[in-house]
């Protein structure tokens, strides 16, 4: 899926995309600055690894890698389908750039958050990245559009939940009707009234996937000004917790 380099480019020969990856991994787990990238380790400087990853953003790998890995799991029974839970998590904004505003609940620092939606299991149908200071409410249906066609089982492929599971930051009556509109039931929590008996013990996969991709150093702080570079990070994180997953399944 990677874009091939031109036989005949100028310049020295560019560092392979395997190392290249590498790199780019151990700056996700570790959080290191570019700049700090160790050259010992053989993966090349930290601006090359970025500018590898900006091509393979540009390029759409990481989407071409959701699908497919999502089908994956779909095939091997992986996905619970009866439900969906969607949730928000801030993360601070150390440099500021796109998508960063003053956080509620941080003193007003500059932040961003974080908006999932994910499956019965926990599995991370799409993240989207907004200043801090957005309302969960905004996003919900932002996030239920945003969740690919998946394949791996006879039949069209599935793209809608049975149901959404939401806390009552995401009450709202237009966002109720548009997701009956759906065929997608939804099971939100009122304002004003007590919270959905049980709700809380469907919806704690959320938190556990947002404790999975908080434990890459890199997406539990924003560091790039970029957001298009922040967004490859949550969506290789996102792609490396398929790949745990399948390995699971199939092992």
């Amino acid at each position: 899926m990677l874009p091939p380099w031109p036989e005949r480019s100028p310049g020295p020969r560019p560092v392979s995309d395997r190392l290249c990856l590498q790199g780019v991994l151990f700056v996700l787990y570790t959080g290191i600055p570019w700049q700090q990238l160790p050259l010992e380790l053989g993966f090349g400087s930290g601006q090359t690894r970025w500018r590898r990853l900006e091509r393979w953003q540009e390029a759409a790998v990481f989407d071409q890698l959701h699908r497919i890995l999502l089908s994956e799991l779909n095939a091997a029974g992986e996905l619970d389908w009866s439900r969906a839970c969607v949730d928000a998590s801030r993360v601070r904004a150390k440099k500021g750039g796109a998508a960063t505003g003053p956080s509620p609940v941080d003193r007003r620092k500059t932040g961003s958050k974080h908006h999932l939606i994910c499956d019965g299991n926990g599995t991370p149908f799409q993240v989207v990245t907004t200043a801090a200071n957005v309302n969960d409410v905004t996003q919900t249906l932002t996030l239920v559009d945003a969740v690919p066609p998946v394949a791996g089982r006879v039949g069209h492929p599935r793209k809608r939940p049975d149901a959404l599971l939401g806390d009552k930051g995401y009450d709202s009556e237009p966002n109720r009707r548009e997701l009956c509109k759906r065929g997608i039931l939804p099971v939100i929590s009122r304002r004003g009234h007590p919270a959905i008996h049980g709700l809380a013990k469907l919806r704690y996969v959320v938190e556990q996937t947002f404790a999975l991709l908080h434990q890459f150093k890199r997406l539990a702080v924003r560091w790039e000004r970029r957001l298009d570079l922040h967004d490859a990070f949550v969506s290789l994180g996102g792609r490396l917790i398929y790949w745990r997953r399948l390995k699971k399944a199939t092992t």
